[in-house]
């Protein structure tokens, strides 16, 4: 029978492969040099040393990991081991911005445990998760603790995002505003003397007729799970069970139930990109200046370097003949004409119209400006929410602490739902909000320090266990 590969190799063999393997920082080659004799090894033989030696060979770990140092100021945050299944989380002391320690998983006892054997922890700086909240609880009662101002300010641009999903008709008649014929806009091809001469978007590409059936059907297939989630949520089911019973993911359950209305997906936006898109240019100078001929056209782009057929050119050129609203051989003076312009302004989602109410006054841009007071004059229930919004992201940056108990009773008052929710949250975390305004702590080094656990862990293929990992990320730093 053959003796086992670690039986077969001596404690200086496994020694010197695992100082080859921790001393390479980058990816493991296919046959790394190693410093002790100059020789070719593969990656392999040092992760089964790291796994076994300390119990086949020598009987000790192998790299012990250093000692803990006392930290007073930690920083606990969440690790994805293998995403939206395993999690571990890291430990960080903030005043030296040293990684302490992995854990295997992020459950509340895991890290009290740890906490209950460093007392020395007076700050502890965290996401709003439960678990963390409970493990502070637990482990270090009088400790200080502090929620992220970035995770703050996440929690908040989901909160709105649910009013603008809510609001989805009233951003679309935003947006058919915006895009309405005739629109003002700048005419870069007028002088400063020249009089002003609106312009109009193209008009948009149109859906193939059973691209739009199959969309009709699959939104039909999602508002009947939809009206299904939402009824035996009132029969008091429970998400996992509404999940099972209708054949969607959780995940997709909870976001119909946050959902007082359907919550319609929105339309993509690079259906329109093709072959002729670099010469679409050289095509709409020649019209606005005014060549209505689709031939004469498609020989200007041909001489430089168009390689298509006629065909997309002649859909293309009725697309710019609707957006002036002619019809075909119709005749007229082009000076009547608007000017057609080719870049249609960005679609305003609630993604984008959340992250533009978040934004920095500092930072918007004119158009930016614009399209915030068209939003907020468009109904009272979207200028309550993006006031609230405002006023809270205000404070959090300026660190107003003052500030944020008048805001939670106005937002505990309003008419949107979302925000009543959130309030409720943050007044069931109050100690840690408001130390969060008041404190200067965050979780920015933590987030670095896990984009560098990221990098390892996923330069070891995942043939490694934690036990590795640690010891490549702790001894490290």
């Amino acid at each position: 029978m053959p003796t086992p590969y670690l039986h077969r190799a001596t404690a200086w063999h496994c020694d010197a492969l695992g100082a080859a393997d921790l001393a390479a920082d980058g990816p493991p080659p296919r046959h790394r040099p190693s410093p002790r004799w100059g020789g070719g090894s593969s990656s392999e033989p040092a992760i089964r040393v790291y796994h076994y030696s300390e119990h086949v060979i020598t009987g000790d770990p192998p790299y012990p990991l250093p000692r803990d140092p006392a930290p007073r100021v930690l920083s606990v945050d969440d690790f994805a081991l293998r995403k939206r299944h395993t999690y571990g989380t890291l430990l960080l002391d903030l005043e030296r911005r040293r990684p302490l320690a992995l854990l295997p998983d992020r459950e509340a006892a895991t890290v009290a445990h740890w906490l209950q054997a460093h007392s020395e922890v007076e700050v502890l700086v965290r996401d709003r998760a439960e678990a963390y909240a409970e493990a502070a609880r637990l482990g270090a009662p009088t400790a200080c603790q502090v929620a992220d101002r970035l995770d703050l300010l996440q929690n908040l641009s989901a909160v709105l995002t649910q009013v603008f999903t809510a609001q989805a008709p009233q951003l679309a008649q935003l947006k058919a505003q915006r895009t309405a014929a005739p629109t003002p806009l700048h005419d870069p091809a007028g002088g400063t003397g020249a009089p002003a001469r609106s312009a109009v978007l193209i008009a948009p590409q149109p859906a193939s007729t059973a691209a739009a059936r199959l969309a009709r059907q699959r939104r039909t297939r999602r508002w009947a799970h939809y009206q299904q989630v939402w009824t035996y949520h009132r029969w008091g089911w429970t998400l996992d069970a509404i999940a099972q019973q209708v054949g969607i993911s959780r995940r997709t359950v909870q976001r119909y139930l946050q959902s007082p209305t359907f919550p319609e997906r929105q339309p993509r936006h690079d259906r329109d990109h093709s072959g002729l898109d670099a010469y679409k240019p050289l095509l709409l100078d020649g019209w606005n200046r005014g060549c209505r001929n689709g031939a004469h056209l498609f020989r200007t782009i041909r001489s430089h370097g168009f390689q298509g057929q006629y065909g997309i050119v002649a859909l293309y050129v009725r697309r710019l003949r609707q957006a002036q609203g002619r019809t075909p051989r119709q005749q007229g003076s082009d000076r009547l004409l608007p000017r057609v312009i080719m870049t249609p302004p960005r679609p305003l989602t609630p993604r984008r119209a959340t992250w533009l109410v978040l934004r920095a006054l500092d930072q918007c841009t004119e158009e930016d400006q614009q399209l915030l007071a068209r939003l907020t004059a468009q109904s009272p229930t979207l200028a309550e929410a993006v006031a609230l919004v405002q006023d809270f992201a205000g404070l959090i940056r300026r660190r107003q602490p003052a500030r944020l108990e008048p805001w939670l009773r106005r937002a505990a008052t309003s008419a949107l739902p979302p925000f009543r929710r959130f309030a409720k949250g943050l007044r069931a975390d109050m100690a840690a909000v408001q130390a969060a305004v008041t404190l200067p702590w965050s979780q920015g080094p933590i987030e670095g320090q896990i984009n560098r656990l990221k990098m390892l862990k996923r330069q070891m293929y995942g043939r490694a266990r934690l036990d590795l990992l640690a010891r490549r990320f702790l001894l490290a730093a």
